[in-house]
């Protein structure tokens, strides 16, 4: 899935008659209106720039836990299921974001095109993988993938907080060993590592 563009967002109003997760034999809050939470979580995602957590979202709705969220959510893409909207709530990088569904991948692509001098090089993501798939990894390791030296590219990519030092390793000279960040975890739209797609599914 890809950013949706939340500045043609709208809220969804709450069905008439739409009855909360707990109506329906989920276990929330008996006192907490599912539907009415409902509008003020889309109304805290659809502007955040970056993934929520559940539990972030609670505590600035008053709220002493994350399961009415995480329930209003579910509500929420319910709503937009049924009403054929182009988009959902995602779990990314631990948190929640609305995300445009793939079948749109290419209105959003079309839109976006001035963007395109903000990607990656073939030789950055093709480090990025090595260091998704291996970390926490050695630059030497890195290289010795890649067959030529990857210090510039490292350093760029940790410019663009898609790498950081993990920690350094047990030898000689204790280099640093790299990783990814929450945020490359946001940028690719990946709940967690494992949701990386497999070695073999690449090939």
């Amino acid at each position: 899935m890809s950013e949706t563009d939340t500045d043609v967002l709208t809220e969804t109003p709450a069905e008439p008659g739409a009855t909360s997760p707990a109506a329906r034999g989920g276990d929330a809050a008996p006192d907490v209106d599912v539907a009415a939470l409902a509008v003020k979580v889309e109304a805290a995602l659809i502007t955040a720039e970056r993934a929520l957590l559940p539990g972030r979202i609670a505590e600035a709705l008053g709220l002493p836990a994350s399961k009415p969220v995480l329930d209003a959510v579910a509500l929420l893409n319910e709503q937009y299921e049924a009403t054929g909207r182009s988009f959902r709530i995602e779990s990314v990088a631990g948190g929640l974001r609305v995300l445009t569904l793939p079948a749109h991948g290419d209105v959003m692509s079309a839109m976006h095109q001035k963007k395109d001098t903000g990607k990656l090089s073939p030789a950055a993501l093709e480090t990025l993988s090595i260091v998704a798939y291996k970390q926490p990894v050695l630059r030497t390791d890195v290289e010795a993938i890649r067959g030529v030296a990857c210090g510039e590219v490292l350093r760029a990519l940790m410019e663009r907080h898609l790498v950081k030092i993990v920690g350094r390793a047990e030898e000689v000279g204790r280099p640093m060993l790299y990783g990814t960040t929450k945020q490359f975890l946001e940028v690719f739209g990946l709940s967690s590592l494992k949701d990386l797609p497999k070695v073999e599914e690449l090939a």
